[in-house]
């Protein structure tokens, strides 16, 4: 049967994380865990991909065309029934991941109970579904104090809050969260099912903050992968770190031994913003100025001064007047790992469009979504470098107004569960 003809299965019974795993591998185009978070194959549309592995998937896995993401408010303060959460969350992620219904199914179960399963995913391809799943500061103190679940002592040193930067807008109905799930699949019906399921799931002890669905990936994660573009018309991602870069990701995705907390050892830190794009200014403005705002040639990717999007960015480079051909508030410069210190991102991100506001503008623009091995000294280093009227010509286009930041564990082995590293 061709990968991209096979539908969701129904299972019987909740499955342990062992017998998800053993049902994935049953179908016979399981990606095995190396494959998903390591080697990186081009995947074909289609295929499930593993949620088992060293790392969790949907952080170096090739990006794909969908985003759900949501962050979850925990309700309760029981320790074991947040465990119990997790536990339950392992076992339905592994089932979508697999192509499979959560539970007893959408058709199979009791007829005289709710079903397991929404159903609204029947029928249709895995769809190279992954779930990212991870903890925002909060669950480990809230903005009150309280350690809810004692984990207080168990924060690392990296996961400090996020400074506020100038120009920041930010809508705390669309900030922070104890937890998040990132969804990304090939089919947007794949990813709405993933978050849906597990929202029912986690239904009186946690309850979804805020969500975003997104469309378009803004960056590459992969050699096998070309660049995509943004809502303003430029390729985003040229210079993205790539997962085939096994030295670059340890230096600057993957958790080391050493960095902290033990239980954070291959796993990585998430930050998301949303980022707002002025649609209307930004479309009102000459080509020849969206060159200098980005600092590269609209059409090819290129860097100004260039002539091919992947030649080097020299930041050196002056005209004839003894201008830099790149310009000093030029978004390119000011992101450059020579700019800060050499810190990098691994940039996932994805455009979304919301309709309108009130003016009738797009609500439009960028959610960026950025892994990285320390924020301190990688995102809130870069970002210092752009925030400002002052600084990046960009932020003229652009608002910031909401923000997450999670720690996001190492991945899952079969039997096990995610956070398993944290409480067990």
């Amino acid at each position: 049967m061709s990968p991209v003809g096979i539908s969701r299965r129904r299972m019987i019974g909740l499955l342990g994380a062992g017998a998800a795993a053993g049902a994935g591998a049953a179908t016979g185009v399981t990606l095995a865990a190396g494959d998903a978070h390591g080697s990186h194959a081009t995947q074909a549309r289609g295929w499930p991909v593993s949620f088992y592995g060293e790392h969790q998937a949907g952080i170096v896995t090739p990006a794909q065309d969908r985003l759900h993401f949501a962050a979850f408010d925990v309700n309760t303060t029981s320790r074991p029934e947040l465990l119990a959460l997790l536990k339950s969350w392992t076992a339905a992620a592994a089932a979508m991941c697999a192509g499979h219904d959560v539970g007893s199914g959408a058709v199979t179960g009791d007829p005289a109970a709710p079903p397991d399963d929404t159903g609204e995913a029947l029928g249709l391809a895995a769809a190279g579904l992954t779930l990212t799943i991870g903890f925002g500061t909060s669950l480990f103190r809230t903005a009150e104090g309280r350690d809810r679940f004692g984990l207080a002592s168990r924060r690392p040193a990296q996961f400090a809050d996020l400074p506020s930067f100038p120009g920041d807008a930010l809508d705390p109905r669309r900030s922070g969260g104890d937890l998040c799930v990132q969804a990304c699949a090939d089919d947007p019906q794949v990813a709405v099912h993933a978050i849906r399921n597990l929202a029912r799931i986690a239904r009186g002890s946690a309850a979804i903050r805020y969500s975003q669905l997104g469309f378009g990936r803004t960056s590459s994660t992969s050699t096998s992968q070309q660049t995509p573009r943004n809502l303003m018309g430029f390729k985003d991602g040229t210079a993205n770190l790539k997962a085939e870069e096994a030295a670059e990701m340890d230096k600057q995705v993957w958790v080391q031994p050493g960095d902290g907390p033990s239980w954070m050892v291959g796993g990585s830190y998430l930050v998301s913003r949303r980022i707002r794009m002025l649609i209307e200014p930004w479309d009102s403005t000459p080509l020849t100025e969206q060159e200098r705002v980005i600092g590269r040639l609209k059409g090819s990717g290129a860097p100004l001064g260039g002539k091919a999007e992947f030649e080097a960015i020299d930041l050196t480079a002056t005209d004839e007047s003894g201008a830099p051909v790149v310009d000093e508030k030029a978004h390119v410069r000011l992101a450059h790992p020579t700019s800060n210190g050499g810190a990098a991102l691994l940039r996932r991100g994805y455009s979304f469009v919301d309709g309108t506001d009130a003016l009738g503008r797009l609500d439009a623009g960028l959610f960026f979504l950025a892994y990285q091995r320390d924020p301190r000294s990688q995102f809130v280093r870069i970002n210092s470098s752009l925030a400002g009227n002052g600084n990046d010509a960009l932020n003229e286009y652009i608002q910031h107004v909401g923000s997450g930041l999670f720690a996001i564990p190492p991945g899952v082995e079969a039997g096990g569960w995610v956070g398993q590293t944290l409480f067990g």
